[in-house]
C-alpha cells in the first residue's frame, strides 16, 4: 500500500466506495462524484487530500485536511484544522486509517496548525475509536455528533 494526493481522475472510485459505506449506514453526507471533487479533492480550503491505494492502483481510503476559515460549517475557530476519513468497507483494520494520518499529520504540521478537529457521528464506533486510538481526545458533543480535538504541540516531533 502507498499514499499519494488525490487527484479529480479519483472521484469516480472514491464516490463508490463512500456510496458503500452510505449503504451500510455509515455515511450521511452526499457521495456522488461532484460532492467528491468540490468538497475533498480541490476544495478551497484544502491542505491536502490524501488517498491510500493498494498494489493494483484500488483505492483503499481517503484522508482530508481542511483549514478552518470563516464561517465553516462545523463552527470551528478560523485557522484549526479539519479532518475527515473515509476507509473503503473491505479495506477496514489494514492499517490504512494509520497511513492516512502518517501523512496527514505531517501537512497539518508544515501549515503550522495546532488544533485538529474530527466531528464523528455519535453512532459510529469505529470512527470514535478510530481518532481516539491515534490521539484525539473528545472536547464537545451534540446531538448526535461527537467533536475530537487533537492538539498538535502535545504531539512529538
Amino acid at each position: 500500500m502507498k499514499t499519494r494526493e488525490a487527484v479529480l481522475d479519483d472521484a469516480a472510485e472514491i464516490s463508490g466506495f463512500l456510496q458503500e459505506l452510505v449503504a451500510l449506514g455509515k455515511r450521511r453526507l452526499p457521495s456522488d462524484e461532484a460532492f467528491v471533487r468540490s468538497q475533498y479533492i480541490s476544495h478551497a480550503d484544502n491542505i491536502q487530500c490524501t488517498v491510500v491505494e493498494d498494489e493494483d492502483g484500488t483505492i483503499l481510503g481517503l484522508q482530508i485536511l481542511k483549514r478552518a476559515s470563516a464561517g465553516n460549517a462545523y463552527d470551528l475557530p478560523v485557522g484549526w484544522g479539519i479532518i475527515g476519513t473515509h476507509v473503503r468497507p473491505s479495506a477496514a483494520r489494514r492499517g490504512v486509517g494509520r497511513m492516512l494520518f502518517a501523512a496527514t499529520l505531517a501537512a497539518a504540521k508544515g501549515a503550522g496548525l495546532e488544533k485538529i478537529d474530527a466531528t464523528i457521528g455519535a453512532a459510529n464506533p469505529e470512527g470514535l475509536s478510530y481518532y481516539e486510538s491515534i490521539g484525539f481526545r473528545t472536547y464537545k458533543t451534540s446531538e448526535g455528533a461527537v467533536n475530537k480535538c487533537l492538539e498538535l504541540s502535545a504531539q512529538v516531533a
